[in-house]
C-alpha cells in the first residue's frame, strides 16, 4: 500500500531504506530512490513500466553536493548560481569518485544533476544526506504529474509513499543543458528559458542550440532517442556455450562453464537485480577482458519480462554493429 506522507525525515528514511518515494518539486512530481543504490535505481524503472534505461536526473540538497559527483566547469558554477534552486538540469562529467550508480547514468561517462526549489523535497534531500534519482512519478508514456493525486492514480501500490507537497508550481520539467563540449547544448526546453541561460553564459544574440533526438548520438537525459555505453569488446547475445577466449555475462544458477573471466548478473535469477548490475557487469568484464586478451564477451539470455525487457533491449543496442 502506498502511503501519503507529510513529513520529510520520513521520506528520507524510507529512501535510505533502498523504498521508492515519490517527491513534489516546483517542475513536476519525480520518483525518488537513492541514487547510490543499483536495487533502489532499478526499481523505479521496474515501477514505471519504463522500456529503456534512459538517463535519470539526480536531485541534490544544495550545489555544493551535486559538485562533489561530477565535475564543474566556470559555466556550471555560474548557472548554478544564477538558478539553483530551480528547474536547470546540468549534464556534466562524473567524477571517477562518483557514488551514483552506473544504473541512474544509464552507463554513461556523465550525470544529469540539479537542485530543486521546493522547501519540502530540500529538506528531504537533506535529511536523506545522498542524491536521489528521480524521473517524473507516472508511469511511462503517460502524463508527468504535477499532484499527489496524479501520482497515487498511476502509481498506487507500485511505490512505498508519496510524500506531498502541494500543486507544482511551474508545472513542465527543468531544462536540461549539455555542459560536457566546449560549447552549450540544449537537450530539453523547460522551466529556464533559453534567453535566460544565454544571458549568464555569454551567448546574447546567437541562439543556444537545440539538440535533434538522434538514435546515433549518446542520450544524456531523457526525452532523446536512446545510445548508451557499449563495450569496447564485441557482444555475442543469447549464448548458449562459450569458449575460453570470450568472457561470459551470465544470468541464473548455472553460468555457462568455461568463460575466460565471469560476471553474473543475477545467481539466483532476479531480473532487478540483474538490472542493478548490468552496467557495472559490462564494464568490469570489457575491462577484465582487454586485460586478459579475450576476443569479446557472450551475454546468456534473461528472460523478458518486467525489467528483461529493458536487459534485452539494453544488450542489443550494446551488441550492434559499429558504425
Amino acid at each position: 500500500m502506498t502511503r501519503l506522507l507529510a513529513d520529510p525525515a520520513e521520506a528520507a528514511a524510507l529512501l535510505r531504506d533502498g523504498a521508492l518515494v515519490a517527491f513534489p518539486s516546483e517542475t513536476v512530481y519525480g520518483l525518488g530512490a537513492d541514487a547510490w543504490n543499483g536495487r533502489a535505481v532499478a526499481a523505479v524503472f521496474e515501477a514505471k513500466g519504463r522500456p529503456h534505461f534512459n538517463p535519470l536526473i539526480c536531485h541534490f540538497a544544495d550545489a555544493e553536493s551535486a559538485f562533489a559527483e561530477v565535475v564543474a566547469d566556470d559555466r556550471a558554477r555560474a548557472l548554478a548560481a544564477a538558478f539553483w534552486p530551480g528547474p536547470l538540469t546540468l549534464v556534466l562529467p562524473r567524477r571517477p569518485s562518483c557514488r551514483v550508480d552506473l544504473l541512474a547514468g544509464a552507463g554513461l561517462d556523465t550525470l544529469a544533476v540539479r537542485v530543486p526549489a521546493h522547501p519540502t523535497t530540500l529538506a528531504m534531500l537533506r535529511a536523506a544526506g545522498r542524491p536521489i534519482a528521480g524521473p517524473s512519478a507516472n508511469r511511462s508514456g503517460q502524463v508527468s504529474p504535477t499532484t499527489s493525486a496524479h501520482v497515487l492514480a498511476g502509481l498506487a501500490g507500485r511505490i512505498a509513499a508519496v510524500l506531498e507537497g502541494g500543486d507544482c508550481a511551474v508545472g513542465v520539467e527543468s531544462t536540461v543543458l549539455d555542459l560536457t563540449g566546449p560549447g552549450a547544448v540544449m537537450l530539453r526546453p523547460g522551466g529556464v528559458p533559453a534567453a535566460a541561460i544565454e544571458a549568464v553564459i555569454g551567448r546574447i544574440g546567437r541562439p543556444l542550440p537545440l539538440a535533434a533526438a538522434d538514435a546515433t548520438r549518446s542520450l544524456r537525459s531523457p526525452g532523446m532517442l536512446l545510445s548508451h555505453y557499449a563495450p569496447a569488446l564485441p557482444l555475442r547475445l543469447d549464448a548458449t556455450a562459450v569458449e575460453a577466449s570470450e568472457a561470459l555475462l551470465a544470468f541464473g544458477p548455472r553460468p555457462l562453464p568455461g568463460a575466460g573471466a565471469l560476471w553474473n548478473l543475477s545467481p539466483g535469477g532476479d531480473v532487478a537485480e540483474a538490472a542493478a548490475r548490468l552496467f557495472a557487469g559490462l564494464r568490469w568484464l570489457d575491462a577484465e577482458g582487454q586485460r586478459l586478451g579475450l576476443r569479446g564477451i557472450a551475454a546468456m539470455a534473461v528472460p523478458a519480462e518486467g525489467l528483461g525487457e529493458a536487459i534485452a533491449d539494453r544488450l542489443a543496442r550494446a551488441a550492434a554493429p559499429r558504425g
